[in-house]
């Protein structure tokens, strides 16, 4: 395919590389799409001796970045971004070839790494400290902000490459180096950003080793959360995962941003602009067929509206288009792989075990790759699947009564990423975000759970991790914190009036 040529992907990839330098090893692993189950191309995986090179070379490298000035750095990530814009087609295909998203959606994800760069851009001349007075005369106290050395970014399937730009552009520009491991499931958008990021690296004459991929399963991840010499590890993926990594990197007293499973709601009030309700639903729970983190798995709709609500549903679900995700008109591309669907179905099972009904969709597609119709229950909350995350298009509908029940449900979970309310009710919408309203780290009004820009900081509470990505101040974690004071007097007084006489 000729996108997969303009990004240099070819037979066989080497899966590891220092921006300029390029390891391939015996063990490879394939790369199949999800539209049809053809194999793309095959990766080598990292070996430790390669991975000992690569944290090496990233230590070098660091030693150089951290003194580049700032604005110097953000010099280097707009280029990058002007880059991405080059290769923005071929490589929204690739996004959607390999993961399965629609066309819309690839280029989406391309645009967000687009916009990331220009708000890190901005953010390299903005990474301000503080002043502060001291108590003793003539004397200075400040506070400023340091790079941490290299960080670790883990990142999951649904997400290939924007995901990695939230964390690896906002740490160039604070100076840190990078070692990315992505999804085994999409290695060749790794492969591709590698080569577009290595063009930038020698226009520049820039040392290797400050962006840096590795490729492989849970071992690779595992050498890089044990890792003393990554001070932080940024990782996307399940609670699961998100558990093991905090428990050791945690072990070591190394820094942790954790993005784990969402289990999002939209409540619609009685007092909502349905339609506008309706609109963001749909978005949200078949966008990406179901498999963001953001994606809307629960929806609790007032008794009043409930039956107009899902009976909206049903009418616009029977039309959705379903198919290959690079032809235009198509709304809801095919799940990653067969484990996917196999998830969905037992999901779908597990509902009627627990009394709930499934009221349409669900059913596997009999064509070429990993194809399911999306799904409509009604369901109770309590129910244990409900309580879950599957990572498939299945929308569960819950009835309630009264604001307080909705809030109730709402927040009787233990995910706590995103969440929205619709309503044109001034105190129901403000009640919604208040300190007893959601308890998500994202909380929307009229507009649904997923889509979130990158000027906000993204992350969630509860089991979703509690770490922050993207915009706002999250670039914080990315650096370490110094206190300074600087007496610029002739005597040594201490705090506190303290008297020490020698």
């Amino acid at each position: 395919m000729d996108f997969l040529k303009k990004l240099g992907i070819e037979g066989v990839n080497a899966g590891t590389s220092t921006g300029q330098k390029y390891f391939e090893s015996k063990e490879v692993i394939s790369s199949h799409t999800p539209v049809d189950g053809k194999k793309i191309a095959n990766i080598s995986v990292t070996t430790k001796e390669q991975y000992e090179e690569v944290v090496a070379t990233a230590q070098e490298a660091f030693k150089v970045w951290r003194e580049v000035p700032a604005p110097q750095r953000g010099e280097i990530v707009r280029q990058i971004g002007q880059k991405l814009r080059e290769f923005k087609e071929p490589l929204g295909k690739l996004v959607t070839y390999e993961m399965g998203k629609i066309n819309q959606e690839g280029l989406g994800e391309v645009q967000e790494m687009i916009d990331i760069c220009d708000f890190a851009v901005g953010l390299s001349r903005q990474l301000y400290g503080l002043t502060m007075h001291s108590e003793r005369p003539q004397h200075r106290m400040y506070e400023q902000w340091h790079p941490l050395g290299i960080v670790g970014i883990i990142s999951a399937f649904n997400f290939p490459v924007a995901v990695w730009s939230w964390n690896a552009m906002i740490a160039a520009v604070c100076g840190d180096v990078m070692i990315w491991k992505g999804s085994e499931k999409t290695p060749l958008c790794g492969v591709a950003i590698q080569k577009i990021i290595a063009k930038v690296l020698k226009e520049n004459n820039l040392p290797e080793g400050i962006f840096n991929l590795v490729t492989g399963d849970r071992e690779v991840g595992e050498w890089m959360t044990e890792d003393e010499r990554i001070p932080l590890i940024s990782a996307t993926g399940s609670i699961r995962m998100g558990k093991e990594v905090a428990k050791t990197v945690g072990g070591r007293l190394g820094k942790t941003i954790l993005e784990l499973g969402g289990n999002n709601a939209i409540i619609i009030s009685e007092n909502a602009d349905i339609e506008m309700a309706i609109r963001a639903t749909v978005f949200g729970a078949v966008g990406t067929c179901g498999q963001r983190c953001t994606s809307t798995r629960r929806l609790i709709i007032h008794e009043s509206v409930y039956d107009q609500v899902k009976e909206r549903l049903i009418s616009i679900y029977e039309n959705v288009t379903i198919g290959d995700p690079l032809e235009p008109g198509t709304l809801v591309g095919p799940l990653i792989d067969d484990l996917a669907v196999d998830a969905m179905q037992k999901a779908l099972k597990q509902i009627k075990k627990e009394g709930g009904k499934v009221i349409y969709g669900g059913e596997v597609l009999d064509r070429e790759g990993h194809f399911v119709r999306p799904a409509l229950a009604e369901v109770q909350n309590e129910y244990t699947i409900v309580q879950e995350e599957t990572f498939a298009p299945i929308l569960y509908l819950i009835k309630y009564k009264t604001i307080e029940e909705a809030m109730s449900y709402h927040n009787g979970v233990k995910q706590g990423l995103s969440s929205a309310m619709f309503t044109l009710n001034m105190r129901e919408a403000e009640n919604f975000v208040s300190a007893h309203g959601s308890d998500c780290g994202i909380a929307n009004v009229n507009i649904g759970t997923s889509g979130a820009e990158i000027g906000g900081a993204f992350g969630g509470e509860k089991e979703t991790g509690g770490g922050r990505e993207s915009g706002s101040d999250a670039w914080k974690a990315y650096m370490r914190r110094q206190t300074n004071t600087i007496n610029w007097g002739d005597e040594l007084p201490l705090a506190q009036g303290i008297s020490f006489d020698v």
